[in-house]
């Protein structure tokens, strides 16, 4: 990063008395020509600010810090801003003998009046005068604020008298913390400080408490509509929760009770320590400094970190890749980390306005009722108390005469049900550091963290406020290197830790039976579970090996065996949390990327997982990631994908323990397939010839209603010219199902796959079955843009195209192309490696082909034809998404039925696939010009 550079003086940018000088040159030169007086002072003043802003970012860019970068602006803007009110009252509009009404003062309010300033925030302005608007007063208002404007300047501003910002005030807390902040800029000396003087005396006085609720009530509503967590991947760096506007409200309610100028007096209270009061001012300049450059690198007041800016913001702030670390991500865990930061000075705050019974009791986490005087205090554990419905603590002698009773904190707050009073939390995120080798291998320790994350009643709520105070990360190191770290791509929605929280509490929900609509199976099986502290174990230290040597599973592995040698388990433990990190992607992996109906892909799971009870332990800890990655992730279709995978794995475990994996799984496709064709013929003679055509494998896929639906589309097709095609919303899987049959040919899957492309529907799986008479089933589940399924909110979408699909079917051109993708959004942001793997191992029968680039519209179907225009035959596609990254797998076969092995043809069809992957990722445009861009990461 570059070197801090020493704050320069305002007159070195812009010369105030020699600016003045020039105004003033300006309108002699002119005078008796108003407008030209009007053009020569705004050039002038143009030319004062230009030349100021871009010192200021300079300086930014070259490491001069955040507050000094915004004070400077502001004072760059108040130079501009009273010189234009000098010129205005002195050589526009002036009152050589002011009359009382014709007194006006000039104030700075809002965040102008802190005196720190953004390069393009709006300039707050308050008018003040004595009483009632005068005409003199009118125009120089008026002249002043078109001159702004034509500055460039987005001005909000108000004219009124002291009485009325008094009266104002009294209704309104915006107006009231607006004047709070009020800062003369110039104008009426007496004016300005009457306003000040009657504002604290009338309207601050006796008004603290609802002051503060006030203030506090807005920042939850601000962060429930910015986002609640602090760790959101696209922070607001203004208004979201950790940001600017949460250091703003200390300030306020600081400067409420204990008026202080600026930011350098609000830290010189007696409420911070040193490490505190280094914590905040850093804090507050981190912010102000990526705020500044959010503004210079977009020209406008950007103040939402979005993926396309995040890397050149690590950029201008002097970040660079270390190791395995991106610099984005560097940067980024920097910020969160300062996100954090803030949540603790918050609590720290409150914990001073508790003790000065400022602060309305609050009942829940975020909510607040009246209370008055000293709460009683009841006493429980040793060294415990409640008070006011709180958890707090005797005094930190406790933490220091043992430094385990931190854990013991949490847990009692977690079994009790109480929300932990400011004190105790401050107290032990102050103590957190007394936390060493000793209390990490001490087994009273061990026991009650056990407690907290396998057999608390809310471990989620308690972890986090574990993580909140620095006590987990001290606690479990491992944990602590991942606290703030978040993958620079668009799949994941929070950091690493928050991600891991809420992945622990999706676990704690399906055990208490929350979640038996969505996940009945891991519902049903979460009470078989032998070893539920392995469990947790694995979900909280999953992510651990993010960013370590080896890879993520094998660092992450290394990382529990650590962490489980520490806290006391046994071996067999350790080895079975290990395990459950090294492999928690293999489920997802298999279930979305392969064909569950291959006996190769459920042999090769069930060979990996080997024991019914890791198998148990695999699904309901895969479920819990991949629910707690973000919103919309999760959906039906997985679900169904995971139950296939976990219902023919157990039927291999059911053949014992030394049988062959593959041919239990054919045998389970024989047995479950002459069932079906003896109940299917028994309830229609008709359906015959169709289920005795039908590859065995088919047959578990659907069920008996399914399977008579597609027998009678087959019949229907064969009297209707060969093709029959309908769709139905399969409302447990997020997706529809649209069913095609049709006469076997080359590239028929292409056809179709276009069609529903052109339809605007997403195609998130898809199946392709050929009887022994050469009709081909393909069956496709669809979604639209949102991740609902195509055609839920319109019936008429489904059966367009099923008519889209027959035309297909026939081989009849499509009327309509589909629309070539320009604009690719956010995902424009990442640079993605496209990549791509022919494997003729995976499967019994097939190759397996699997591509992943960047993810659009249209790429399965190109995808496919490259496959098709190889010469094969496409049997079933998986698709799965990552965000901004699409991977498609593919089953394909020669057209006699056997694998494709000739060398040429598979390094030509690698070829094609590659070219089709790099044509878009060629093609994408940057999302802003100029900015830097970064790699996507790939990890999950």
């Amino acid at each position: 990063m570059p070197p801090r550079l020493r704050p320069t003086r305002l007159e070195y940018v812009v010369d105030g008395v020699r600016l003045r000088a020039q105004l003033s040159a300006a309108a002699l030169d002119a005078a008796g020509d108003e407008a030209e007086q009007r053009r020569r002072a705004l050039d002038i003043l143009k030319q004062a600010l230009f030349r100021g802003r871009m010192i200021a970012k300079e300086r930014l860019e070259n490491g001069a810090g955040g507050i000094e970068t915004a004070r400077l602006l502001s004072g760059v803007t108040d130079e501009v801003v009273t010189a234009l009110y000098d010129f205005t009252t002195v050589h526009v509009f002036r009152a050589r003998n002011p009359t009382e009404g014709e007194r006006l003062a000039l104030l700075a309010v809002g965040g102008y009046g802190r005196g720190t300033l953004a390069p393009f925030s709006d300039l707050d302005l308050l008018f003040l005068r004595p009483y009632k608007q005068t005409a003199h007063a009118e125009s120089v208002i008026e002249y002043m604020l078109y001159a702004l404007w034509d500055l460039g300047f987005k001005v909000g501003h108000a004219s009124r008298t002291v009485e009325e910002c008094l009266k104002l005030s009294r209704e309104d807390y915006t107006i009231r913390t607006s004047i709070l902040e009020a800062r003369q800029l110039t104008g009426d000396e007496a004016l300005a400080e009457e306003l000040l003087r009657r504002f604290r005396a009338e309207v601050v006085k006796g008004t603290a408490a609802p002051f503060v609720a006030a203030k506090l009530k807005e920042r939850d509503i601000r962060q429930e509509r910015a986002g609640a967590s602090r760790y959101l991947v696209e922070p607001n760096v203004k208004e979201g929760k950790g940001g600017l506007r949460d250091l703003n409200t200390l300030f306020w309610i600081a400067q409420y009770l204990h008026p202080v100028s600026h930011v350098d007096g609000f830290v010189q209270l007696d409420m911070f320590d040193r490490k505190e009061v280094t914590a905040f001012i850093k804090a507050f300049d981190f912010l102000w400094a990526v705020r500044s450059h959010l503004h210079f690198a977009t020209g406008r007041p950007e103040e939402r970190l979005t993926f396309d800016l995040q890397p050149e913001i690590a950029r201008r702030m002097g970040y660079g890749d270390r190791g395995d670390a991106p610099a984005v991500e560097r940067f980024m865990r920097r910020y969160f980390l300062i996100a954090k930061e803030v949540g603790v000075l918050t609590r720290v705050f409150a914990a001073k306005l508790e003790a000065e019974q400022i602060k309305q009791q609050p009942k829940g986490l975020s909510r607040l009722i009246p209370g008055r005087g000293r709460p009683r205090r009841k006493k429980l554990d040793p060294g415990f108390h409640e008070e006011g419905g709180r958890l707090n603590i005797d005094g930190p002698q406790i933490f220091e005469a043992d430094p385990v009773n931190m854990l013991r904190l949490f847990r009692l707050a977690d079994q009790r049900d109480l929300d932990l009073h400011p004190d105790a939390f401050t107290a032990a995120s102050r103590c957190a550091s007394m936390i060493g080798a000793r209390v990490r291998r001490d087994p009273a320790a061990a026991k009650v963290f056990l407690d907290i994350l396998a057999h608390g009643r809310n471990p989620q709520r308690a972890l986090s406020m574990m993580n909140e105070a620095d006590v987990l990360g001290r606690f479990i190191p491992e944990w602590g290197r991942i606290v703030a770290q978040m993958q620079f791509n668009m799949y994941h929605s929070y950091t690493v830790d928050e991600h891991t929280l809420r992945a622990v509490g999706v676990i704690a929900d399906i055990a208490n039976g929350e979640f038996a609509e969505d996940h009945p199976l891991s519902t049903s099986i979460m009470p078989l579970i032998d070893d539920r502290e392995a469990l947790f174990l694995a979900m909280l230290l999953h992510d651990t090996g993010k960013g370590g040597a080896g890879g993520q599973e094998k660092a992450g592995a290394r990382a529990a065996r650590q962490a489980c040698e520490r806290l006391g388990l046994d071996r067999k433990r350790i080895e079975m949390v290990a395990w459950l990190v090294e492999h928690h992607l293999v489920m997802s992996d298999y279930a979305q990327k392969r064909d569950v109906s291959d006996p190769r892909t459920v042999a090769d799971f069930a060979r990996i997982v080997e024991t019914p009870e890791r198998l148990r332990l695999l699904l309901v800890l895969t479920v819990a990631d991949i629910r707690a990655v973000g919103p919309g992730v999760w959906n039906g279709w997985k679900g169904q994908l995971m139950r296939e995978l976990y219902g023919a794995t157990e039927a291999v475990f059911r053949g014992g323990r030394g049988s062959d994996a593959a041919a239990a799984i054919r045998r389970y496709h024989e047995n479950a397939a002459y069932d079906a064709r003896v109940r299917l013929i028994a309830a229609d003679a008709a359906a015959g010839d169709w289920v005795q055509g039908m590859e065995d494998a088919y047959f578990t896929g659907f069920s008996d209603a399914e399977i008579q639906a597609h027998g009678a589309l087959a019949r229907r097709a064969a009297g209707a010219g060969g093709v029959a095609a309908e769709g139905h919303i399969r409302p447990g899987l997020n997706a529809s199902e649209v069913v095609v049959a049709a006469p076997d040919r080359q590239r028929l899957f292409v056809d179709l796959a276009a069609a529903v492309t052109a339809a605007g529907a997403n195609i998130v799986g898809a199946r392709v079955f050929t009887s022994r008479q050469g009709q081909a089933l393909d069956v496709f589940y669809l979604q639209d843009a949102t991740g609902a399924a195509f055609g839920a909110d319109n019936l008429r979408q489904l059966e367009r195209l099923a008519q889209s699909l027959e035309a297909a079917g026939r081989g009849e051109a499509s009327k309509s192309e589909p629309r070539r993708v320009t604009d690719f959004g956010r995902a424009a942001a990442f640079t993605i490696t496209p990549t791509v793997m022919l494997d003729n191992e995976a499967s019994e029968a097939s190759t397996v082909v699997e591509a992943s680039g960047r993810d659009r519209p249209g790429l399965l179907v190109a995808l496919a034809r490259n496959i098709s225009d190889a010469g094969l035959s496409i049997l079933s596609a998986h698709i799965d998404g990552y965000g901004e990254r699409a991977v498609d797998a593919f089953y394909v076969t020669e057209p006699d039925g056997a694998k494709l092995t000739d060398a040429k043809r598979m390094t030509a069809l690698k070829g094609a696939l590659m070219a089709s992957l790099e044509e878009v990722e060629a093609a994408t445009p940057r999302p802003r010009v100029n900015l830097q861009r970064a790699r996507a990461s790939v990890a999950r």
